[in-house]
């Protein structure tokens, strides 16, 4: 189930490899939003706020997670690409290593922070117990999400796709069904969704250990290799760390842009997650196509042919842009007949509608410089250049924390909404340019090396 991204049509390489991304991400949204949908039908419009308020935090979390174990997998997928067989078990040791210390680091800070970060996030009284119950239990099971993430990651950087979509689609269909068990036979509320997504996960996580232990010799380590190596640490960190901070700050960004939403009640919040969920919904394949590119990248950084890279880019650029114009229209098109599904029959839908019509529209007009930021990002980390990709996610918060302190002046609920085109489309210039410049030092490093 490895794929060699060094050979063939870099267009032809790019969508076979992403394809499966794109169905893994689509059902990992589809089971994140059982919770919001379940939570709203069978709890209510307030419970469906309370896990929406959190969901800044938890891309926060989460993606801090996703990031440094993204990071520590780059390694691996350069010394795939430069056929160092022992040195991608080595990697592997090392990256699982770390990330236990990460584990430990992430979950003692998401669950100290966690009632002093909903406070400052202005979360509405009448919805804060639920909003903290929820996300002290997805903050106490962090160490399936990144444990998750990163055996996932391993696979992907040695061209495997398929497989984590396997263990993702199993896991999706059993966090519905425990949703349904917790929330509705049990009557947990909020917290039975919790225990649902980390219960899922933590499976996730077993069934992709068990495959590479069986069925991937090359991603399994020896006894000699399970110890810190130097070299490898201090490789991995420096992408790593970058990583982290990069969705770290995005996060913020966004906690910020939920912190302006906040202000304008329940219902505005439960509206603007119902059409937040729908939107992160479409957008997965722009997101497959990023992870896409960090193991095409990564791998042929490692074999040095810096040519088939470019190309790449330009492969991937082109068919983002069709992508977006397609989520573009499809969010438009389904976010009436589907609001329906995340509130109970005595909700005004047509009073939500608004709130929710404000963010999903605005939002897809900007889709196509969205999506040129996770091609330009992932490139460049899977080169191993993690500071200007970092900085991305600094512009984006800038942009995000101008718009949001203006819009929270003058209480201007559009204005909250415009938050993400903004930030999109400042990152998206700024990692454009970085893209450009990244290039050019590689070329250079090459020229002189020869």
């Amino acid at each position: 189930m490895e794929r060699d991204m060094t050979k063939g049509s870099p267009l032809l390489v790019i969508l076979k490899f992403t394809l499966p991304l794109i169905i893994g991400n689509i059902f990992q949204q589809l089971y994140n939003m059982a919770d919001t949908i379940i939570v709203g039908r069978y709890v209510g419009a307030n419970a469906l706020a309370a896990v929406g308020s959190t969901g800044t935090i938890m891309f926060l979390i989460v993606g801090l997670a996703q990031g440094i174990t993204a990071g520590f997998t780059v390694l691996t997928s350069q010394r795939f690409g430069a056929k160092d067989t022992n040195g991608v078990k080595r990697s592997v040791a090392n990256g699982i290593l770390l990330s236990l210390i990460s584990t430990f680091l992430l979950t003692t800070f998401s669950v100290l922070s966690m009632h002093w970060i909903l406070t400052k996030m202005n979360t509405p009284a009448n919805i804060f117990q639920d909003a903290y119950t929820y996300i002290m239990i997805i903050s106490g099971g962090l160490i399936t999400t990144i444990f998750y993430n990163l055996l996932s990651s391993y696979l992907r950087a040695v061209g495997n796709s398929q497989i984590p979509l396997v263990f993702l689609v199993f896991s999706a269909v059993l966090n519905v069904i425990l949703d349904l068990i917790l929330i509705i036979k049990f009557r947990m509320g909020v917290a039975g969704a919790g225990y649902a997504t980390i219960l899922s996960q933590g499976i996730s996580a077993v069934l992709c250990f068990l495959y590479i232990y069986r069925y991937m010799p090359d991603l399994t380590p020896q006894k000699e290799h399970w110890k810190f190596h130097l070299a490898d640490t201090r490789h991995q960190l420096s992408v790593g760390i970058p990583m982290a901070l990069q969705f770290a700050i995005t996060a913020s960004g966004t906690m910020i842009m939920q912190s302006a939403i906040n202000l304008f009640g329940s219902d505005a919040v439960a509206s603007f997650t119902a059409a937040g969920k729908l939107q992160t919904l479409v957008t997965q394949g722009m997101m497959a196509m990023g992870q896409t590119m960090a193991a095409y990248s990564g791998q042929n950084f490692g074999k040095g042919d810096i040519l088939r890279i470019k190309k790449g880019v330009k492969s991937a650029l082109l068919a983002s842009t069709v992508y977006s114009i397609v989520a573009a229209i499809l969010i438009c098109s389904l976010l009436k007949p589907c609001l329906g599904l995340f509130f109970t029959g005595d909700v005004d839908i047509t009073a939500m509608l608004p709130w929710a019509k404000t963010y999903a529209y605005m939002c897809a007009i900007f889709y196509i410089p969205l999506s040129t930021i996770f091609i330009f990002r992932n490139t460049m980390q899977g080169c191993g250049y993690g500071f200007l990709p970092m900085m991305g996610g600094v512009s984006e918060l800038l942009a995000r924390l101008l718009v949001a302190i203006i819009a929270m002046s003058v209480a201007s609920y559009p204005l909250s909404c415009f938050c993400d085109p903004a930030a999109w489309v400042t990152a998206a210039v700024f990692t454009g340019v970085s893209y450009l410049v990244v290039m050019k030092d590689i070329d250079k490093k090459y020229r002189q090396a020869s």
